[in-house]
């Protein structure tokens, strides 16, 4: 059986590859950041250990499709980005999530990788639609998605709990159809 390319993808300010082993320094570096650990899942650890690191890898690394990248910068992984592709009926969504070192933010880095996996979500997997839900406060990432060619679709009032905190999560999304995104998918799932 033949072996599936690895995927890269250059964004000019950055470079998504796949995540592979010796990445763990430079995770952990990047992601043992309360102020990154604030805008995302509890799933991802507070702090961030090596430990944690490996088992990410282990999980990341020989995905086929890719689906998790990291976010290279000058030669380091300084974030990641990925789509959870949804199962049954929505087999033709999938939710985007992101995440960067605080030493890259307001670099354009988040819009350009947002921009790529987009793309890369309706032009390689078929996606139909891809969605995100970002925390009340994270004005920075609905500005992401927004520069991206995401619409804000709807308020999920009180829907999430952060660091004790119950909070509004608002969510947006990309639909094949949208148009000025650059995008350009062939036939759907």
């Amino acid at each position: 059986m033949g072996r599936l390319p690895v995927t890269t993808i250059d964004c000019g300010v950055c470079r998504l590859r796949p995540w592979r082993w010796g990445d763990e320094a430079s995770l952990v570096r990047h992601a043992n950041n309360r102020n990154v650990w604030m805008n995302l899942r509890d799933a991802f650890p507070h702090p961030y250990t090596t430990e944690d690191a490996a088992v990410w890898i282990a999980v990341a690394v020989g995905q086929s499709p890719v689906t998790n990248f990291a976010i290279e910068v000058e030669g380091a992984a300084v974030g990641g980005i990925g789509l959870i592709v949804q199962a049954d009926v929505e087999r033709c969504s999938a939710e985007i999530g992101y995440w960067l070192g605080e030493s890259c933010w307001g670099r354009g880095i988040m819009t350009a990788a947002v921009r790529a996996v987009t793309a890369y979500g309706f032009d390689e997997l078929a996606l139909e639609r891809i969605f995100a839900g970002v925390f009340e406060w994270n004005t920075a990432s609905m500005r992401v998605l927004e520069k991206a060619g995401y619409g804000r679709e709807a308020v999920l009032r009180r829907s999430a709990i952060k660091d004790g905190t119950v909070i509004d999560r608002v969510i947006y999304a990309a639909v094949r159809t949208d148009d000025g995104l650059g995008y350009t998918a062939s036939d759907g799932c």
